[in-house]
């Protein structure tokens, strides 16, 4: 079974503070991104352009998209020009074109100003590719664009072929649409970590927004933002981004573990110094 983490959802630009015990922090409310687990994808073939050089297919989200390959190096088939093309560059700057090309097989660029979806990303036939889809409306707000971005990318690397075992009979961790999760995988445990000491939590995949919501009302505290608690991979997702944006996460309480929690990865370190470097204008710290 294939998974789509479906559209990010613009909220209204803002500030909000979410407070754990000691721990405060800002976090701009484009931060705040709505996404959706769902556990199908639609396989109708692409509608290809008898008119120009790039393919085009219709989107639900995007109306006509611009339908990409990506290239083992990064590249693009055919190469994109004018926004679809800065977005692109902006990603791979973001995680590296050897990466990109590891990991990307599609990109599908729209423009749908009118949309409140921002990007996507769902898993190909052979998970250790991923099709990433972004409203190019959204390139005008790079702060926006950036966290968006940040945010779909912690979905490929924590939902991984590698973070995963399809096969396995039995399982020891925790089971998801992709398999038993790894023992050392991200995802098991960010669960062992945050998730495990709740008697009431919501699935683990959860996509019901009320559901979300009671579950934030009661530990609200324990989330960067209200979507974080739609599921463990949006928490995870959430948490990722705002710990590459945000300058600390000093404080005892449980959202400033969450994103102390990243600290434990030296990889994933030297991603997020990666980031606010080649992108520290387009995240305004300088």
């Amino acid at each position: 079974m294939r998974r789509i983490i479906a559209p990010l959802i613009a909220l209204i630009a803002g500030v909000v503070v979410l407070t754990a015990a000691a721990f405060s922090v800002a976090v701009p409310l484009w931060v705040q991104v709505f996404t959706a687990a769902v556990e199908s994808i639609d396989d109708s073939p692409t509608e290809w352009s008898s008119g120009g050089v790039v393919p085009t297919d219709i989107d639900d989200d995007f109306g006509e998209v611009q339908v990409y390959d990506v290239l083992t190096d990064g590249s693009l088939e055919p190469a994109a020009s004018g926004v679809a093309g800065e977005v692109w560059s902006l990603f791979v700057s973001m995680v590296g074109a050897d990466v990109a090309g590891e990991s990307i097989i599609q990109y599908r660029a729209g423009d749908a100003p009118d949309s409140d979806t921002l990007a996507y990303v769902y898993q190909d036939a052979d998970p250790q590719y991923w099709t990433l889809a972004v409203n190019l409306a959204v390139a005008d707000d790079p702060q926006l664009l950036v966290a968006t971005l940040i945010h779909e990318y912690a979905h490929v690397f924590s939902f991984a072929e590698t973070e995963f075992d399809p096969s396995a009979s039995s399982c020891e961790t925790i089971r998801l649409i992709e398999g038993c999760a790894a023992q050392a995988g991200y995802l098991n445990e960010f669960h062992e970590r945050f998730w495990t000491g709740y008697t009431d939590a919501v699935d683990l995949e959860n996509l019901d927004p009320e559901a979300a919501w009671e579950f934030y009302q009661r530990y609200e505290d324990d989330f960067v933002s209200d979507y974080a608690a739609t599921n463990l991979g949006e928490d995870f997702a959430e948490s990722f981004m705002t710990w590459v944006i945000e300058d600390s996460a000093d404080g005892p309480g449980v959202a400033a573990q969450k994103l102390r929690f990243f600290e434990r990865y030296p990889e994933l370190v030297v991603l997020r110094d990666h980031i606010r470097t080649e992108l520290a204008v387009e995240l305004g710290l300088r």
